[in-house]
């Protein structure tokens, strides 16, 4: 009789990171912080700085259109690799559903879902169960 050898085991899948934030402007870099601390080493050198704009727009949105400033409302972000792509989703608890828009020259904002569009391979917005939504934009890992 053969020796019991054991039977291989699938690769485990990454885990998504995730992190939570208070709905302040503050969060913003410690969102930058959280994606950069979160990316293995050794990276392709854009993708860090791609995910920390894609990272910095969205959690901006979300604490700018999707809490109160009086609540004590969290933001999520999660981080995972997936199908050949680094997907980053950002909820808010706020109701409404982020667009393209286009901002006129003079307007000083708004130009934060046009930056995701440009850098992310796709992006979408999802309605979250209880109450609020989530924007998922990924990256490829092959970044050209």
């Amino acid at each position: 009789m053969p020796p019991h050898l054991p039977t291989p085991t699938p690769p485990v899948p990454p885990l998504p990171v995730r992190c939570t934030f208070p709905a302040h402007p503050l969060s913003v870099p410690r969102a930058r912080r959280a994606v950069l601390d979160a990316l293995p080493r050794p990276q392709h050198p854009r993708l860090g700085d791609d995910l920390q704009l894609l990272a910095s727009e969205l959690v901006t949105n979300a604490v700018r259109h999707g809490t109160r400033p009086d609540s004590d409302h969290l933001i999520e972000l999660f981080l995972w690799p997936a199908d050949g792509h680094y997907w980053l989703a950002v909820s808010d608890p706020g109701p409404g559903t982020p667009s393209l828009t286009a901002p006129s020259t003079t307007d000083c904002g708004g130009r934060g879902l046009l930056l995701v569009d440009a850098l992310s391979a796709a992006w979408a917005v999802v309605p979250r169960r209880v109450c609020g939504k989530a924007v998922v934009a990924g990256l490829p890992l092959g970044l050209r």
